[in-house]
């Protein structure tokens, strides 16, 4: 029967559990936030003797970076060239650099902390489902080539044998990129930083950011945490009045539904490297295995005013379009979340105040982004350098999305017409 439950919360080593924050206490640096971002930040940090709090909502895992796909990618939803017309050839290319050295971030915290994170690293794959795609992945392969990366364009039998379907002809191969378990790697990110040190509290959410006698007063509803920095890494998941954080993107849901364990010739054959895939549709299709053979879909998208159903039909259509050959087999888990976006798809960080740091906005790339930007906000915070971060910082008037619930109301209603499209055979 299918449930409505994270895969990846089911299938993760055992996690640990933190106490609530009820006593005053004392640090250097409080973190708001138990994701990829404030968790990267605390071990960087406590590398260094830097003392660290870390202040948790609800459960580490609980939000984003316990409930995406999984993609270990590199670079940002733009291309490299786009990224430098938005951002001014200096900034871009410099942004674009380091998110090209993320996946291998991630992958060296993996070894040097010893996380069982269920990883793959034999790259990802963007999937041209028709001939603008193609087109698609010929500019993004001659960008990316021209700056050393190591990427190659698969077609025919090769591009079959790595996609598993000959539906798709051409597709780009990503060798930096990888999959992981996201469950398993931002908990043992957690398990990490306590052997640092670091304090870690659990359902202790902040009511408020105040700065008094020249320090910074984080408070929860039983206690409070005294520190000389504040570093906010709540990003899409932020609850709560204290901030104005949340204005400077607007919401977009995603959904991911997962097959039972399928074994045999047929399945075998899908994505047999264990690469995670992507499709260039506009609401794109995710692909991926996880380590027990299951087959994952994934798309944009939110449940409200949708039947049971909906999605299921979706997954279905898709399924047969790439794989038909694949013998009867039941969807086990379904879940949903969502992820904070912007209209250029280039995340954003401030320095509000004097000793205040947050970032948002990682569209969908959070893995990554959120592991590079807390390392990166430690190193800040560490060297007082601004040449450390790679990007500058924005006000958050400057940042401001405009009517950003609407915006997110119009983006899901466009979502659902396409995807209706795609299960009447409209769209193909």
């Amino acid at each position: 029967m299918l449930q409505e439950q994270c895969l990846w919360s089911v299938t993760a080593p055992k996690t640990h559990h933190y106490d609530t924050l009820t006593i005053e206490t004392q640090t250097r640096v409080c973190i708001i936030g138990g994701g990829y971002t404030g968790l990267s930040a605390a071990i960087h940090l406590a590398e260094q003797g830097i003392a660290v709090v870390l202040l948790e909502s609800k459960i580490i895992g609980s939000g984003g970076s316990g409930r995406n796909v999984g993609f270990v990618n590199a670079g940002t939803w733009a291309r490299p060239d786009d990224l430098n017309k938005i951002m001014g050839e200096e900034v871009g290319e410099r942004l674009g650099t380091a998110l090209g050295h993320a996946p291998s971030l991630v992958f060296d915290i993996i070894d040097r902390h010893h996380i069982d994170a269920k990883d793959t690293r034999t790259g990802n794959i963007h999937m041209a489902h028709n001939a603008k795609g193609e087109a698609d992945v010929d500019i993004r392969y001659d960008q990316l080539i021209r700056r050393g990366v190591h990427a190659e364009v698969l077609t025919g039998a090769r591009c079959h044998e790595y996609c598993g379907t000959t539906s798709i002809n051409k597709a780009l191969l990503d060798h930096r990129a990888g999959t992981i378990n996201p469950s398993a790697y931002v908990n043992g990110l957690a398990a990490a930083a306590t052997k640092l040190g670091v304090r870690i509290y659990e359902h202790s959410a902040v009511t408020s950011v105040e700065k008094s006698d020249g320090n910074w007063y984080v408070r929860t509803a039983d206690a409070a945490v005294k520190a000389e920095k504040v570093i906010i890494a709540t990003n899409a998941y932020t609850e709560g009045e204290w901030t104005d954080i949340k204005k400077t993107f607007y919401l977009v849901d995603y959904y991911q539904i997962a097959s039972e364990p399928l074994t045999g010739k047929v399945a075998d054959r899908i994505l047999p490297y264990k690469t995670g895939a992507w499709d260039t549709r506009l609401a794109l299709s995710s692909i991926r295995r996880d380590n027990e053979g299951r087959l994952l879909l994934g798309t944009v998208g939110g449940k409200a005013m949708k039947s049971k159903t909906f999605y299921q039909n979706w997954a279905n259509v898709v399924q047969k379009s790439y794989f038909p050959d694949l013998p009867k087999f039941k969807w086990q888990y379904e879940w949903y979340g969502h992820f904070g976006f912007t209209q250029d798809h280039i995340m954003r960080i401030f320095e509000p105040e004097d000793g205040i740091l947050a970032a948002t906005a990682y569209n969908g790339r959070g893995i990554t982004t959120g592991t590079m930007i807390g390392k990166c906000f430690a190193d800040y915070i560490i060297s007082g350098d601004r040449d450390v971060l790679p990007l500058p910082f924005k006000t958050i008037k400057e940042a401001k999305v405009s009517m950003s619930g609407l915006r997110s109301g119009y983006t899901e209603m466009g979502l659902t017409l396409y995807h209706m499209g795609q299960c009447l055979k409209i769209i193909a």
